[in-house]
């Protein structure tokens, strides 16, 4: 990534000072800049109270990884597949926003690259610079968003710095993660499920200032309690996928699965697919996974996930060409999937979208569920109808997860009963190259990136749930290699 000019913060980018509640105190950006940062994080690392860190002014810039809006044409007319997130992303200052009332300012320490970051680096399927301009126009806190960058990101962990004056729940020196649901609660679509709301967005996707930077600007409402176990790179690769996964199978809202259900996932040791597994098997069912080398069946065996199908082994063909797919090999996959567990599938988790999803259809039960998030391989979806409507199969359709939701799946992370899906960390001057992973799909698991962390292993609280809960199970996919 290229390290750049600062970039203006725009009409409302405008501090105020320290003396009224809620408001920022603020310093100069450039050297200035560089050595509150370091304050910051030599007080978070030494364990510093809450006042000692309200006592550390913030600078008036920040360095944070963002795609440019100058940038938007580069990859026009070549393929997906060419696009390269690494000559989008940038990593540059950009100027500290003013914070609304109900928002806290947060010292990232961790984050993690999701799907969404590759899509904006690619700006496919389309610019996200649209998101950011519709935003702007809602409001006068909204028109920050509005800017000539956008800073990407979807998952952190790290400690509040700041809080607006009606933050209630949270206070400077508070450990915290952060998930992506940002709605505005004051509009009652809202109010039954949040990701019901008519603008209900994703944090550092369809927002500024997300998490892949020094700071961030977050919704008090997005924040939750750090694992006290986990260091900051494992608690900050949790948020959106493991919410996800809860949502899609777990939560009243999709899937509801029962125990001893069946359950077909797709990518099974990749970023869904990994809490997916878990949850199938803390709740009574049978994960069938899908994966795609030896080793990766090795990780789900280790994972207690008993049958495993690789693909490419299998080398199914579901498109026989560009617009026509083969039945025959849906057959197939049904066929192996009966031979290892005696039925059908009761649910489909699915998420690659295009390459799999007339498959999904064909190969649930009669009566049974496809759950679809995503669509990873393409989003114009093509499956036999007579196969759903004759044999009465549900497709149900899942985003992200309301407030309740999160907070449930973060709990269990807490607890120890879902374990975070780990197997790289890059430092944040390379969130170019470790987005190119996941757009290449050469990972597994999810992708961790140091923001203020200046090591891996920090930010562990509770060292001793930790051997209670075994490191083997917290760093599995970090022992498998993936």
């Amino acid at each position: 990534m290229s390290r750049a000019r600062t970039v203006p913060a725009g009409n409302h980018g405008h501090r105020m000072d320290s003396g009224h509640p809620g408001r920022m105190a603020s310093a100069p950006s450039g050297p200035v800049a560089c050595r509150l940062m370091q304050q910051i994080i030599d007080a978070i690392l030494q364990g510093a109270p809450g006042e000692e860190l309200a006592a550390i002014a913030l600078p008036e810039s920040y360095k944070a990884t963002v795609v440019l809006a100058s940038e938007q044409t580069m990859f026009d007319g070549m393929e997906s597949e060419d696009k390269d997130p690494r000559q989008a992303l940038h990593l540059q200052e950009i100027a500290m926003p003013e914070l609304a009332p109900d928002e806290a300012v947060i010292a990232v320490m961790a984050s993690s690259i999701n799907f969404n970051t590759v899509w904006s680096s690619i700006f496919e399927p389309v610019s996200t610079f649209g998101f950011l301009k519709r935003l702007g126009k809602e409001s006068y806190w909204g028109a920050r968003h509005d800017q000539p960058f956008h800073a990407v990101g979807s998952d952190a962990s790290g400690v509040v710095l700041r809080v607006g004056s009606a933050v209630r729940k949270w206070k400077v020196g508070d450990k915290v993660v952060v998930h992506c649901n940002h709605v505005d609660d004051q509009d009652p679509s809202s109010h039954n499920d949040s990701m019901l709301g008519d603008n209900q967005r994703i944090w550092g996707f369809e927002t500024n200032y997300g998490g892949l930077a020094e700071l961030s600007v977050v919704k008090a409402n997005q924040l939750m309690p750090k694992p006290a176990h986990l260091s900051w790179e494992e608690a900050s690769v949790n948020a959106l996928c493991n919410s996800t996964s809860y949502r899609m199978l777990v939560s009243r809202n999709a899937a509801q699965m029962k125990q001893g259900d069946a359950v077909l996932v797709w990518g099974a040791s990749g970023g869904l697919g990994g809490y997916a597994v878990q949850y199938i098997l803390n709740g009574g069912g049978t994960p069938v996974g899908v994966v795609s080398s030896p080793e990766k069946v090795g990780l789900l065996n280790d994972l207690g996930v008993e049958h495993v199908i690789d693909r490419r082994a299998s080398n199914y063909k579901f498109w026989a060409d560009e617009h026509t797919q083969d039945e025959t090999e849906w057959r197939r996959l049904g066929k192996d999937i009966r031979s290892m567990i005696g039925r059908d599938v009761d649910i489909v988790f699915e998420h690659p979208g295009r390459q799999t999803f007339g498959a999904s259809v064909f190969v649930a039960a009669r009566g049974g569920t496809i759950v679809t998030c995503a669509a990873t391989s393409g989003f114009m979806i093509e499956y036999d109808n007579r196969h759903l409507w004759m044999k009465l199969k549900n497709i149900i359709s899942s985003h992200f997860a309301n407030y309740a939701e999160a907070w449930a799946a973060n709990q269990l992370i807490c607890e120890g009963k879902i374990q975070p899906i780990l197997s790289a960390v890059y430092p944040l001057e390379q969130t170019g190259e470790a987005a190119y992973q996941v757009h290449k799909n050469l990972h597994e698991g999810k992708i961790g990136v140091l923001c203020l962390a200046p090591s891996e292993g920090l930010g562990i609280d509770d060292p001793e749930f930790r051997a209670k809960v075994g490191e083997d199970r917290i760093t599995a996919f970090r022992r498998h290699g993936a």
